[in-house]
């Protein structure tokens, strides 16, 4: 069941690409080197990585980030930027299961929302729907759990203040 937490600010290092779901792959497969490049420069995850959802297009389409949490202030090298997830309350539920079911764990989230009258942080922008913060962090390695019935995701949705 969905839950209403309070999260702080966080700095990440990332890639963007607007792509449909069967291109996902490619935004996707930028996590390790992403990773690859923190650990090159001495610098560690601060968390788990996540998919950053900015704009959904019709079509569908949409423009996604592969972050990576950070501390400090490292400079990646381009493509890779840095960027800040912002504070606030959000809606978080975990998804176990293959990214497959990701699509229907949402929609149930944003029903769940919907029913209790929240307000979420996104707005009708000239390319689609601006989220300000829609996130999946993977809680689980396909290298640890290559299993994909048993990946934890969270979904997390922050809401509008």
């Amino acid at each position: 069941m969905p839950t209403i937490i309070d999260r702080p600010a966080q700095r990440y290092v990332a890639e963007r690409a607007t792509l449909a779901i069967p291109d996902f792959p490619r935004i996707a497969d930028r996590l390790p080197p992403l990773i690859g490049a923190l650990g090159a420069d001495g610098f560690t995850p601060a968390g788990a990585p996540f998919f950053r959802y900015r704009v959904l297009h019709p079509g569908p389409r949409f423009t996604v980030e592969a972050g990576i949490p950070v501390d400090g202030d490292h400079i990646p090298a381009e493509p890779a930027f840095r960027g800040e997830l912002p504070a606030g309350r959000y809606v978080l539920d975990t998804y176990v299961g293959a990214p497959d079911g990701l699509a229907a764990a949402t929609e149930a989230v944003l029903a769940w929302g919907a029913t209790r009258g929240l307000t979420w942080d996104r707005t009708d922008g000239p390319d689609g729907e601006e989220w300000g913060c829609r996130l999946e962090v993977l809680r689980t390695s396909p290298r640890e759990v290559p299993d994909p019935a048993q990946w934890v995701t969270d979904l997390l949705f922050r809401l509008a203040d």
